[in-house]
């Protein structure tokens, strides 16, 4: 397990000098929503993706998300993505060998090449904070993260099915928390809001409130940095 990790790692260490390489300053074309299989069931990623006029497949993959030891920021996020990416292309191929699919995914899909985008969003505050485990956690996440700066980092892979095209990258964003009240932080934990969410919190629901500025793509704390995918993407169709 461990050897598989470290080629994992290795593939992220490659994809990143491949990506300094190249100029990100494109718009995004040449790709159609016929074509794209989101690898994620997060309601905001698949409302980012209709609010732009693409309308994708949505698988969502079940991988391994062990990290190893002293991994950076940048490098876990890209890790993560490039993992659910590779899962989503494996679930196509199984489906490929089946004559009437697996799991709702059509046999013909895989055949088609489609783009499998992938995306994993941490927060980051000394170490790397994913999702709350429970209420407890949610609180103790918030508590740690009041009236402070941390950062939002999301990987985006980007692969075509079946090929050897592939892309990774990493956006970061900077937010600045006011200081808020033990029983405002009550308030809100007792909402819905936090518990699906990297870092606890929502910036686009109530939580708003509570934010002092931030620095970077808002799109990227929402959890997917779309601008920069957009660039990305049209570097990866002329791969």
């Amino acid at each position: 397990m461990e050897l598989k990790r470290i080629k994992e790692y290795y593939i992220i260490e490659v994809l990143r000098l491949k990506n300094q390489k190249k100029d990100k300053n494109m718009d995004m074309t040449g790709i159609t929503e016929k074509n794209i299989v989101l690898a994620s069931s997060s309601p905001r990623r698949i409302a980012m993706f209709e609010e732009h006029g693409i309308k994708p497949t949505i698988i969502k993959p079940q991988c391994d998300e062990t990290l190893p030891d002293s991994i950076g920021m940048e490098d876990a996020v890209m890790l993560l993505s490039l993992r659910k990416a590779l899962e989503v292309e494996n679930i196509l191929r199984k489906a490929a060998d089946s004559s009437e699919g697996t799991s709702g995914v059509p046999a013909d899909l895989y055949e088609k090449a489609p783009v499998i985008v992938a995306a994993d969003t941490i927060v980051y505050h000394g170490k790397i904070i994913g999702k709350p485990a429970d209420r407890a956690d949610a609180e103790a996440i918030l508590m740690e993260l009041s009236g402070n700066v941390h950062y939002v980092v999301s990987g985006v892979s980007i692969l075509r099915a079946g090929r050897t095209e592939r892309r990774t990258f990493a956006e970061v964003s900077e937010v600045h928390f006011k200081t808020y009240t033990a029983a405002e932080l009550q308030d809100y934990l007792d909402t819905d809001e936090p518990y699906d969410k990297a870092g606890a919190y929502a910036i686009q629901g109530t939580f708003e409130k509570y934010i002092e500025c931030v620095t970077g793509d808002y799109n990227n704390i929402v959890g997917f940095p779309w601008d920069r995918f957009t660039a990305e993407l049209e570097i990866f169709s002329k791969l």
